[in-house]
């Protein structure tokens, strides 16, 4: 147990009813998971208030209430705490009650529209490769040096990020690399922690279904490195004209990484084939097997943490040169028919690009390049015709399909992705409303060194319709079509 008013240090509060000289158990901002003593935090969320269920947390056992609006009635014996914003509230009383474990790590967080699950996963791995216990927090899943646990969302909720933190300080963990969201920042899942740095890959279309405008996405990311401590070091990637904007404010130490730019780090593709590429990094060549130059970039601001955080430069590229690709990030598979599959994360207009401008400058011209694509349910409707665009005008040959659907038709979400083919490219566009028979189609439309793009889901092993959850992977699809294709 803890005492309320050492949980509640560093929180603003408004007003106060009750004692804060008392024991609580837990902290939840979910009504249904209070019991006896319990701290309820009443969040005003996108789909509910948390403020209406104040009185059964109550009923439910809490001892303590934490609310932006205080309620009518009030139940002797519980403590009722008004603050200002119940999720900067909700983040300091997390990590006041895991006792502020990030303060006992190396903690970096990494942002952009992409490359997040690729830098924080490499680091993860190269860290590891390299003789630390570390911890990884990542939209594919949480690492506590050695044990895996699930993740569900890019940046976890404040209770499970400082949870799965206090763990890491158990099992001695020095470092840890986590992904953070423009939701996460907005949500304020990130307040209260203490980074040792942050890492800025790339700002693109994205989110825009929740922020409405981009200087409002591209202000959320931005925060993180307004917020980091002059301890800190903020490393951005200047070939996106947004990275200075990310160092505006800060007073963590400047530092840059670039291809094409004057940086402090700065890489170079030397050469490219299916199976990698040569990179000049820091005057070094190494061959990595990570390919396209967004991996480049990718590889630069993991060189460039890696030496910020004091590890040595040379052992730093052999460790490089031995990373394999992240599940779901231009994971490729060669049939016996020498059919080449990749699949790829790519859900954002300059995501699908960059993987087909990729394809397309490894390819020798002979080859057709097959692309599923869909795009997800209930999100931003406004890239869905720019990434039908995109698919059309960069592959000899396109099926829409769907991605998640969640709440929305499928046919409605595709019919939004033709409305951006280009009436020249309207003859490559194929709709096959089922992923699965998608991915089968293109397999047989294939022939021979052809190459088929399967985008949008990358490591996800699911399709969300109607809130339920089947399991589906596209790269067992792919591999399992391609391989039954004579049989």
């Amino acid at each position: 147990m803890k005492l309320l008013k050492d949980i509640l240090y560093g929180v603003s509060l408004s007003a106060v009813s009750g004692n804060t000289n008392v024991m609580v158990n837990h902290v939840h901002f979910d009504s249904r998971k209070v019991e006896m003593d319990d701290v309820f935090v009443a969040i005003r969320g996108t789909l509910t208030d948390g403020h209406k269920y104040i009185q059964k947390a109550v009923e439910s056992g809490a001892k303590a209430v934490v609310c932006e609006e205080l309620p009518e009635i009030m139940v002797n014996g519980v403590t009722y705490v008004k603050v200002v914003d119940s999720n900067s509230a909700l983040a300091i009383i997390a990590s006041n009650y895991f006792d502020n474990p990030s303060k006992n790590l190396k903690l970096v967080g990494i942002t952009g529209t992409n490359g997040k699950t690729t830098v924080s996963t490499l680091l993860y791995r190269l860290f590891k490769k390299a003789g630390y216990k570390v911890g990884l927090v990542s939209t594919i899943k949480v690492m506590v040096d050695e044990k895996e646990y699930k993740a569900t969302h890019t940046t976890p909720d404040v209770i499970t990020i400082n949870e799965h933190l206090a763990k890491m300080n158990e099992e001695g963990v020095e470092y840890c690399f986590m992904e953070v969201s423009s939701h996460g920042i907005h949500q304020k899942r990130t307040k209260g922690l203490h980074f040792a740095g942050a890492i800025f890959t790339n700002l693109s279309h994205d989110h825009l279904d929740y922020h409405k405008t981009f200087a409002a996405y591209r202000d959320t990311k931005k925060i993180l490195f307004d917020e980091l401590p002059k301890s800190a070091f903020a490393l951005v990637n200047i070939d996106d004209k947004n990275g200075l904007v990310m160092l505006q404010n800060t007073k963590a130490k400047k530092i840059t990484y670039a291809l094409k730019s004057y940086a402090d780090y700065r890489g170079q593709i030397l050469e490219k084939q299916f199976t990698g590429q040569l990179l000049k990094i820091d005057d070094n060549e190494l061959w990595t097997r990570l390919i396209g130059d967004f991996n480049a970039y990718n590889l630069l601001a993991i060189y460039a943490t890696a030496d910020i955080l004091g590890l040595e430069r040379i052992e730093v590229l052999r460790l490089i040169s031995e990373l394999e690709t992240v599940d779901g990030r231009f994971q490729y598979f060669i049939s016996k028919e020498k059919i080449k599959a990749i699949v790829d994360y790519a859900h954002t207009p300059d995501a699908l690009k960059n993987v087909l401008m990729t394809i397309n400058a490894l390819r020798t011209g002979n080859e057709n390049v097959i692309t599923v694509v869909g795009c997800g349910g209930d999100r931003d409707k406004s890239k869905r015709p720019v990434m039908g665009h995109i698919a059309s005008e960069m592959s000899n040959q396109v099926i829409f399909t769907s991605d998640n659907p969640r709440g929305e038709a499928p046919s409605t979400i595709i019919q939004e992705m033709e409305a951006g083919v280009e009436p020249q490219n309207s003859n490559k566009v194929l709709s096959i409303e089922d992923r699965k028979q998608a991915i089968k189609t293109a397999c047989k439309l294939a022939v021979p060194n052809d190459i088929i793009l399967v985008a949008g889901k990358g490591h996800e092993t699911y399709q969300e319709t109607n809130g339920v959850r089947v399991d589906f992977d596209d790269f067992k699809e792919v591999k399992e079509a391609l391989n039954n294709l004579n049989k």
